[in-house]
């Protein structure tokens, strides 16, 4: 009986024992889903590379990354977030790539309190700040933001009358509604407005009747490689005015795929597309250099991709942020945790990361400025600043 009583007591602190280094080894999770394939693979595939450069430990405590391909598909999507939540147990998600799937991710990472990052650029996602979108954020700079930066260009151009042809999804509708807003302010007008599905293999109807409408100039709403469509059939028909891109376009494999047919286009973009080239004076180039070399180190010269750094950019805000959660006491992994780390990404102050200056707060949850943006246009099949526009 003596010996049962001891054995039990033994039995019993091994369990203690074992249960120490468990509580000891408590780690964040940090779920993604990304578009790694799918029409937004070429945003996808470099945001899924820059997983790997993200730090292994913040705040003293180790970081584990569960990454998800959505393959462009809201449904998946939503499916990927959900598994991130419920099985996973992350304590925040960062994704997805596009902004129809993250519009739909955004409901879910509310419902179970989990604060998410989107690497989608609307503004839709994250304004205005209050229900479901109290645990959104983002990294790429809002259409607002952009399409401002473009009809200013456009002024200095003498752009008067503007063509527009976009995704017919959240994305083009975002920036159609904001360019009318933006040239207005300069007195351009949009004088049609066309519309193409992200899978599309052709666009000739549209841009039949865009050059039937004579405009100044032409802007192409869409991201990722599906924007050289229409680029290709408004050069192949002739058009001789201006062509413009929002920065869902600002991607090598754009040009890859455009060939000669970009040359001259010119994009709003964030200052990682042409770092090199700031002067040293911009606030964001020694950051934005930080992780070309980092990507550029472990994947090959020339191989950066700038929809990359909306991830690396995403990794920065949580590097910041964990620390300051854990600082309350909750422990990863729980609600509460889920809670402080939300509250922390809301209060980031002046975050230099690679496309711009985060400045978060309870009515932004963009956070980017003009810092956050230049003019850049192809010239030569090269990515060129522009300064002056």
């Amino acid at each position: 009986m003596q010996l049962n009583r001891v054995f039990r007591r033994t039995l019993v602190a091994a369990a203690l024992l074992a249960a120490v280094p468990l509580a000891a080894s408590a780690q964040v999770k940090v779920g993604i889903s990304v578009s790694a394939t799918g029409p937004a693979a070429s945003l996808g595939i470099p945001e899924q590379n820059t997983v790997a450069l993200l730090p292994k430990k913040i705040g003293g405590e180790t970081v584990q990354y569960i990454v998800l391909d959505d393959a462009t598909d809201t449904t998946q999507a939503v499916k990927n977030i959900r598994k991130l939540t419920a099985d996973d147990h992350v304590d925040v998600v960062l994704g997805s790539s596009v902004t129809p799937a993250s519009l739909a991710m955004v409901d879910v990472a509310a419902e179970t309190g989990t604060p998410m990052i989107s690497l989608a650029a609307s503004a839709k996602i994250v304004e205005p700040v209050d229900g479901p979108r109290k645990w959104a954020f983002k990294t790429p700079q809002n259409d607002a933001l952009m399409a401002h930066a473009l009809a200013d260009a456009m002024a200095k151009q003498h752009i008067k009358t503007l063509g527009f042809i976009g995704f017919s999804d959240a994305y083009g509708d975002s920036w159609l509604q904001e360019m009318k807003a933006a040239g207005a302010s300069k007195g351009i007008k949009i004088v049609t407005a066309e519309r193409f599905a992200r899978p599309d293999t052709s666009v000739t109807g549209q841009v039949l009747k865009l050059l039937a409408a004579h405009p100044d100039g032409i802007l192409i709403a869409a991201s990722g490689t599906p924007a050289a469509l229409p680029q290709r059939e408004l050069v192949q028909r002739g058009y001789k005015g201006q062509i413009y891109q929002t920065h869902g376009a600002a991607n090598e494999d754009v040009l890859r795929v455009c060939g000669k047919a970009c040359n001259g286009m010119i994009l709003p973009a964030g200052p990682l597309l042409v770092a090199s080239q700031l002067p040293d004076s911009n606030p964001v180039k020694k950051t934005a250099l930080t992780y070309v070399h980092a990507y550029e180190a472990k994947y090959g010269a020339g191989s950066l991709n700038t929809f990359g750094g909306h991830m690396w950019d995403a990794g920065q805000l949580i590097n910041a942020a964990i620390p300051v959660a854990l600082k309350t006491g909750a422990k990863p992994g729980t609600p509460e945790f889920r809670s402080a780390l939300r509250t922390a990404l809301e209060n980031v102050k002046e975050l230099s990361a690679s496309q711009g200056v985060f400045n978060m707060s309870p009515t932004d949850h963009a956070g980017l400025d003009k810092r956050g943006r230049v003019i850049v246009k192809v010239v030569n099949g090269k990515w060129v600043y522009q300064p002056d526009l």
